[in-house]
């Protein structure tokens, strides 16, 4: 036997969940169909979005969704080739976008928040990661106060969730953030807000930590599984077989297809999101920058100045449409006019998302010691190490440390 369990994908979800169980000493190996943390994990914001408890489906999106649907390049995107493959998920989304529904959703992400900071925290410390943690708060700007009055009732439901916060207007916003466009008259500070100094780096000193630990780390693209008695045993897409005792599916966005393979007809599909990184020394930035409305982000890494964000319901075979980073880069040298746009390097990925904004976290349908951990949406990196403690608690057989139910792969049937 290979391992005790094997674990399907080595972005930061994949090797989160492998830090938790070896921290169990359990012998680990992780099959990657590609590079590690090449997927999602390696060109997100970098952000530990701890404060993020409001669900992407929520009643305020259904309200702009309109508008933003009829810009080619705008924060949120249907490409008309993919427009038949992604009403199912459209649907789903508006009916987890009412109210009550909305609500439920938001109350099982604060759950998963709060482990997911304290999770996140151990394992940096365990894994002596303490240098890659940046802690300078977050910005999020509006353009009016009628934009900021929008934004309220977010922000008070993250006021129940004790998260900190304040709402600013003129010379405070300059004091945080220098050379902002005079347009975006009101802002909201979250001191609390972290994240790592590169997310592409991080994962990769993940990835090393797992091999110092004993974790074997192996290519090859899974394409199926066989249970028999206390094996599972992994089809390879080149004939060779892994084998272990239990299994963890986290290939994100391609976990869809394997799910289904094993009973779960899981509605996860893509948000294709675009970045350019810009050097570092492009502009002064003294903490990310949210623009909401506008549905980007700017972010100061170690490595640069990364522009990113949007929404593109594109699935996994489009090719990518570039424009989209070019029209958040001339959005951003708009808000931040001393900002130099030369020389960037431009990244399309596949953001692993579900209609409710939620995970799936939970047993198969073929065997309870097949678990899943995928369809985080923008949250991948935010609640990678909560999600790993999770899974290390259903494959022992304890109770998780929250309540899994809202994250079960079975919520939409």
């Amino acid at each position: 036997m290979d391992a005790d369990v094997a674990i399907v994908g080595a972005g930061v979800v994949g090797l989160a969940t492998a830090h938790a169980l070896l921290a169990e000493g359990r012998r680990v190996v992780i099959v990657e169909r590609g590079e590690v943390a090449k997927g999602a994990s390696f060109g997100n914001a970098g952000a530990l979005a701890f404060s993020d408890v409001m669900p992407l489906a929520s009643p305020g999106i259904m309200l702009k969704a309109p508008r933003w649907l009829m810009d080619p390049l705008g924060p949120l995107s249907v490409p008309p080739a993919y427009a038949l493959g992604i009403a199912p998920w459209l649907f789903r989304f508006w009916r987890a976008s009412s109210r009550r529904a909305s609500r439920h959703s938001m109350l099982a992400q604060a759950k998963l928040m709060r482990l997911a900071r304290a999770e996140t925290l151990r394992l940096i410390e365990r894994t002596g990661l303490g240098a890659m943690l940046v802690s300078d708060g977050a910005l999020e700007l509006y353009e009016s106060k009628a934009e900021l009055a929008a934004a309220l009732p977010g922000w008070e439901a993250r006021a129940r969730e004790g998260i900190e916060f304040r709402h600013l207007e003129g010379a405070e916003i300059a004091a945080l953030q220098p050379g902002l466009s005079p347009r975006f008259t009101h802002a909201t500070f979250v001191p609390g807000w972290q994240s790592v100094s590169d997310p592409y780096l991080y994962a990769l000193a993940l990835a090393e930590a797992a091999r110092e630990r004993g974790a074997a780390i192996r290519q090859g693209e899974v394409t199926g599984f066989e249970t028999a008695g206390e094996t599972v045993t992994l089809r390879l897409a080149d004939g060779a077989r892994v084998t272990a005792r239990q299994a963890v599916i986290a290939c994100g966005a391609w976990s869809k297809a394997l799910a289904r393979g094993l009973g779960n007809d899981v509605p996860l599909d893509t948000e294709r999101g675009y970045n350019t990184t810009l050097p570092p020394d492009s502009f002064d930035l003294k903490r990310q920058l949210t623009f909401g409305g506008h549905g980007f982000v700017v972010t100061r890494l170690s490595t640069g100045i990364r522009v990113g964000g949007a929404v593109e319901l594109g699935g996994l075979a489009l090719p990518p449409n570039f424009r989209r980073s070019e029209a958040m880069l001339a959005k951003a040298k708009a808000f931040l006019p001393g900002l130099r746009t030369e020389g960037g390097r431009q990244w399309m990925g596949f953001r692993p998302s579900m209609p409710d904004s939620l995970p799936v976290i939970g047993r198969s349908a073929a065997s309870g010691d097949i678990v899943y951990a995928f369809g985080h949406g923008h949250l991948g990196l935010t609640q990678s190490a909560a999600t790993g403690r999770l899974v290390a608690d259903l494959l022992a057989g304890r109770d998780p440390a929250v309540d899994v139910r809202p994250f079960s792969p079975d919520r939409f049937r």
